[in-house]
């Protein structure tokens, strides 16, 4: 693959765009529980102007791009307020909320090697629902990780955390909520235990911290998990997520500059200028930044009620609706506008494959410890108008599921792996042979499909 010799024209370039897009993921339908938040068309509109207004802004020197670091500090202020914080709080701006995590992860090693030098084999506490960002931050730091059961309602238990505290422990985790099945862990009892152990904790409030507190204006029982709560010394939270600002927007929160400050990476040690980091990445776009905090301020705190109304509103008519139906089982009443359901009569992996077929997105989840295979959704503000159609949809396709015979392929798996033919499988049947396999081998097969998947191949269209 080279370069085109000449140049393509701005016709010719913009209609292989359009072409390589045309088998992606029809977001704008309102259809699809996952992976694209959507606000509304002049929302989207106001991110998208803006981010490409300060595209080529790098917020690699705040001290030439000054603009960057006000909308830097005042995004930061802006969700200390919102999550608690008083005027110690402090934080930075991010692309996601995995390199938050791996931000809050270097801050606590790093902390320990000051205030911990005994740690040279650190490890953090996670319940098995903690995000996998945690798993990839870990493994790129070096940092061991040990995990911990969780109840029936698959909230951390902190007893269980406790007597997997070590003197190697440096991080404790809790999620508000766990993005598989949406509950907020007890971060309370999870910040006594870091107070009583003189340990740090991380609240995981990537896809809640900016939701849940309106939910809990509008009367929700949400429990307390932000700085409000005495032993949570750093927070995540994305924009991009629930505050519908354009990706990758995401903070990560410190309840002091001590702890922050490990964060930060600098080097003198080269020839050229002296490198300061308050991110993993060096040069970035100023473009999501400033896109975020425009979208922000656009929407407004009134306008985000109204969003949480309809959405929570949404949820629970979801929720009741999927109770109902027969072979359909909650697996736990959920804390966000997010949850997941499953069947012990039915296979949920020909049930994806039904509704994904008539143009919705729903996401399949695999066995993991307490939890089995299941339909997991993030109900999106678009989703709201589309409420009973997907039910009904669903209650149809339940229907039409229920003969399909299922389960015997993944008894057979064990037994005789090596006797099936990989190119008879169909869509749903890898589903359930992924599902029927231990998470390492899972982990293994995975990473060499994906290896194999990002090479370049001739687009013969």
């Amino acid at each position: 693959m080279k370069i085109s010799k000449k140049g393509m024209t701005r016709k010719e370039l913009f209609k292989k765009l359009d072409e390589r897009r045309a088998d992606d993921l029809n977001w704008q339908s309102g259809k699809v529980f996952g992976y694209v938040f959507d606000p509304g068309k002049e929302a989207m509109e106001i991110g998208k102007e803006v981010y490409s207004k300060f595209l080529t802004e790098n917020a690699l020197d705040f001290s030439v791009f000054p603009s960057l670091l006000n909308f830097e500090t005042e995004l930061v202020a802006i969700a200390a307020e919102h999550l608690s914080g008083d005027n110690n709080v402090v934080g930075n701006f991010t692309s996601g909320g995995t390199e938050s995590i791996i931000l809050s992860l270097k801050a606590a090693r790093d902390y320990c090697r000051v205030h911990k030098p005994e740690i040279t084999d650190p490890e953090m506490i996670l319940p098995v629902t903690a995000h996998a960002a945690f798993h990839k931050a870990a493994r790129y730091l070096n940092v061991k990780v040990v995990l911990t059961p969780v109840d029936k309602s698959f909230r951390a238990i902190p007893a269980e955390v406790k007597k997997a505290i070590t003197p190697n422990t440096i991080l404790l985790v809790g999620s508000a909520p766990s993005y598989a099945h949406g509950v907020v862990d007890p971060i309370k009892e999870l910040g006594e235990l870091a107070l009583e152990n003189n340990l740090l904790l991380h609240t995981d409030a990537c896809v809640g911290g900016f939701m849940l507190p309106y939910f809990k204006r509008l009367g929700e029982p949400i429990p307390d998990f932000d700085f409000s709560v005495p032993g949570v010394t750093s927070i995540s939270i994305d924009l991009h997520k629930y505050a519908y600002t354009p990706k990758g927007a995401s903070l990560v929160l410190y309840r002091s500059k001590d702890i922050r400050k490990h964060q930060i990476f600098a080097c003198s040690h080269w020839t050229g200028y002296t490198i300061i980091n308050n991110a993993v990445q060096s040069s970035r776009s100023g473009g999501p930044m400033a896109a975020a905090w425009a979208v922000l301020n656009y929407i407004g705190d009134e306008g985000y009620m109204e969003i949480a109304r309809k959405k929570l509103d949404a949820t629970k008519r979801i929720v009741q609706g999927v109770e109902k139906i027969k072979d359909l089982r909650l697996m736990a009443k959920p804390d966000m506008c997010m949850f997941s359901f499953t069947s012990d009569t039915i296979s949920v992996f020909h049930l994806i494959d039904e509704m994904n077929s008539i143009g919705w997105y729903i996401q399949p989840a695999l066995t993991f410890e307490n939890s089995k295979e299941n339909i997991h959704l993030s109900i999106n503000y678009s989703n709201v108008e589309w409420v009973e159609d997907f039910l009904s949809d669903l209650e149809k396709s339940v229907e039409k599921v229920r003969p399909v015979k299922f389960g015997e392929l993944g008894a057979a798996i064990k037994a005789e792996f090596a006797n099936m033919n990989p190119d008879e499988l169909t869509d749903e049947e890898i589903n359930e042979v992924l599902n029927g396999l231990p998470a390492a081998l899972r982990e293994r097969l995975l990473i060499e499909f994906i290896n194999n998947l990002f090479v370049f191949q001739e687009d013969k269209r």
